[in-house]
């Protein structure tokens, strides 16, 4: 019973929405050192542990369809972010391409990559609520379409003219990678990965602040993200990144959820009231992206796996990718993990470059 509610109510809603509803009724304060401590310092340094698992090697072994297709769902992003702040600009609130941007990040490289947008570009808290809401049904909901269309993924290569050959290559690929070797977390691998993260991320920090601002979109702050975003894909290379055997990511999944809950603590509950146009800008912003996948396909003759995993990776992440991978192909579920991955470490780019694009177009 609790698996299907958490399904459609993922832990992103209670983590963020809780602290919400607890400082709107004074059980806990809208106002804390500790909210500002969080914001500045625990985000670089989650982003150094979620991109510890990085493996561009592997990545790039995809073959060269599935990061096209890959790539062509981050471009949808990247381009629709502007072109539904264009079209809706008129219903939406003040500074809602900030919360645009923010969105973008999300919909590239996750709730991390979400919440680095937004603190570089100063999204107000007040925002961030629909958005959330945004990202949960309208995200979900198009996983569910996406699982839907599974069902006629013959059909449709069928039409495109696909050459089959390339999901059993790609399925050759995967049975020859290693596989994980998982570990129980001990007291060393805990305190290196403490060391690294905080390390890293006050240092890029710190590098960031001797760096220009460029314009409202490259802040120091903005700089201290990209530095650290580049350390934690760098260090992916060392034996660094075999921490993930030990859960890395699960270490920075938790801080994270610990900013996202700081940050749901300042926000303005009555911010929920404005979902319904953000819910139909997010809509018209997915179709764009799957408009994108489609076109791009046909003309590479990609299969439909591809552009549903490539779709999901964007969307949905690490979670929900390797779902859709297997209802298309169930021995390539690995392939819509790496994918995401992938989405990972180009989400923080895509996102800055979707937010300076929404930022022009806000001042049409």
């Amino acid at each position: 019973m609790f698996q299907k509610f958490f399904r459609y109510l993922p832990p992103v809603i209670w983590i963020y929405f809780l602290p919400m509803l607890s400082s709107a009724i004074g059980i806990i304060p809208r106002e804390s050192e500790l909210y500002e401590w969080t914001k500045l310092y625990i985000l670089p340094s989650a982003l150094v542990l979620l991109l510890l698992s990085a493996n561009i090697p592997v990545i790039m072994k995809l073959g060269f369809k599935a990061i096209i297709m890959f790539l062509t769902g981050s471009f949808g992003i990247i381009i629709g972010g502007p072109i539904v702040l264009l079209v809706f600009k008129h219903w939406l609130p003040p500074d809602a391409w900030k919360g645009i941007a923010a969105l973008s990040g999300s919909w590239m490289g996750g709730s991390a990559t979400m919440l680095a947008i937004a603190q570089s570009i100063k999204t107000p808290e007040s925002l961030l609520a629909p958005l959330i809401v945004v990202d949960t049904v309208v995200g979900y909901g198009w996983m569910g379409v996406v699982i839907f269309l599974s069902a006629f993924q013959d059909k449709v290569d069928e039409f495109n003219r696909v050459d089959k050959t390339i999901l059993i290559e790609l399925n050759k690929k995967m049975q020859k990678l290693t596989e994980s070797r998982k570990r129980f977390l001990n007291f060393i691998d805990f305190a290196t990965m403490i060391f690294v993260a905080f390390g890293v991320g006050t240092l890029s920090l710190k590098l960031g602040k001797l760096l220009p601002e460029i314009g409202v979109i490259i802040t120091n702050y903005t700089w201290g993200i990209i530095i650290a975003t580049t350390i934690g894909v760098a260090l992916s290379f060392t034996k660094l990144s075999e921490l993930e055997y030990s859960g890395s990511s699960h270490v920075g999944n938790f801080l994270l959820y610990l900013l996202l809950a700081s940050v749901g603590a300042r926000a303005n509950i009555y911010g929920i009231f404005e979902t319904p146009i953000f819910m139909l800008m997010g809509a018209v912003w997915i179709l764009i992206h799957a408009s994108c996948l489609f076109v791009v396909g046909k003309l590479i003759k990609a299969p439909m796996f591809l552009m549903a995993t490539s779709s999901q990776a964007n969307i949905g992440g690490p979670v929900t990718a390797p779902i859709v991978a297997s209802v298309y192909q169930s021995a390539l579920a690995p392939v819509g993990l790496l994918m995401a991955v992938a989405g990972n470490i180009i989400g923080i780019y895509g996102g800055l470059l979707c937010s300076q694009l929404c930022y022009l177009v806000s001042k049409l």
